[in-house]
């Protein structure tokens, strides 16, 4: 008689692993000086100085291009020192952001992940004119891929993405990011010159020649509930969603990777960010189900680093969540259900 005997091994899915140590440290000098890059001398200042001669005195302007090519001038004031020394400092050049860019090559050989070029390209143009500034955060899959370098790991799974996701918090929402600036985005989108087009709410940009690449713009919900909402400091038109506002509250500062240098921008904290995956599961439609199960891998490699490295935060934010109410409860709910359902294994015990 033969007897057989099978053994049945418990399989533990991996969320995610380390990046080395070379890694580590080369992301947390690129991220040093990148915040540092922040303040400009004006020596990176992209125009030019011309002297002009007014009545025996000499008068200093400063020129630049706008949007459509045309240069502008801007009168600085009577010829001093002080100014003679800034412009001399702008001629002579400015090596930051080659150095910024060598050290995030040199970051990314060592094994930090990169976003894709194309990606890179709307989101430094967006940057550079002041979207950040003005209170805008970046969510969705590129904030969860920028997490990796950010927390020392690289995702096993879930960290690819065809879509970019703006936010902006609305009228509604305080977030901790002063400022005065304002910007004309769809002026800045058409100055790409990739093709981008917007779609009839005005919410959304899609390319041509590339139907699944797109820019969504996203913002919290207000008094007229869903309906598109012009946020004026942007001159931009965004979707308002449920829930947007529990993550873009205190949101940080953190450095994206791309071969043209890096980019920093605003995002939701990781733990905020894991929890709305998991508040957002159940809002999606069946025919969304690919993006709902994304969702849910994003939330479990978040909770999986955090129940590991930072339990207290992970269950204070998770207190936080369920005393928004009974709709807020009954979505995370059904969230963590998926992700217990799919995960079984896994540590959820800061949850409880």
């Amino acid at each position: 008689m033969v007897i057989l005997k099978f053994i049945f091994l418990s399989i533990t899915f991996v969320f995610y692993t380390p990046l080395s140590t070379a890694a580590q440290t080369a992301y947390a000098s690129l991220n040093s000086a990148s915040m540092l890059e922040g303040v400009r001398s004006v020596a990176s200042l992209p125009g030019s100085f011309s002297r002009k001669l007014v009545k025996g005195h000499a008068y200093w302007y400063y020129q630049t291009p706008d949007l459509t090519g045309k240069q502008t001038q801007i009168f600085l004031g009577l010829a001093s020192d002080e100014l003679t020394q800034l412009i001399a400092q702008h001629r002579c050049g400015d090596g930051t952001k080659t150095h910024l860019r060598q050290l995030t090559r040199q970051a990314i050989a060592a094994g930090c992940p990169a976003i894709v070029s194309s990606h890179a390209k709307i989101i430094e143009r967006l940057a550079d004119a002041g979207f950040f500034r003005a209170g805008g955060i970046l969510v969705g899959t590129h904030v969860y891929m920028a997490y990796q370098n950010y927390l020392g790991v690289r995702w096993q799974s879930a960290a690819q993405t065809v879509d970019l996701d703006f936010a902006h918090a609305g009228r509604n929402v305080s977030v901790a990011i002063p400022s005065d600036v304002t910007m004309d985005m769809g002026s800045e989108i058409e100055a790409l010159k990739m093709g981008f087009v917007p779609v009839r709410s005005l919410t959304t940009y899609v390319k041509s020649d590339e139907t699944d690449l797109q820019i969504d713009f996203v913002t919290s919900l207000h008094r007229g509930g869903d309906t598109p909402i012009l946020i004026k400091s942007l001159n931009a038109t965004m979707q308002p969603l449920k829930f947007m506002e529990f993550s873009m509250v205190a949101p940080i500062q953190i450095t994206l990777l791309a071969q043209r240098g890096p980019i920093t921008v605003n995002a939701p904290p990781p733990e905020k960010y894991a929890l709305h995956k998991l508040l957002v599961y159940g809002e999606r439609p069946q025919n969304m189900r690919i993006k709902a199960a994304k969702d849910i891998e994003q939330a479990a490699g978040l909770i999986d680093y955090l129940a590991e490295n930072d339990a207290d935060l992970l269950h204070e934010t998770w207190v936080d969540l369920m005393e928004r109410g009974p709709g807020w409860r009954k979505r995370a709910a059904d969230g963590l259900f998926a992700l217990k359902t799919k995960f079984p294994d896994m540590n959820t015990t800061p949850l409880g």
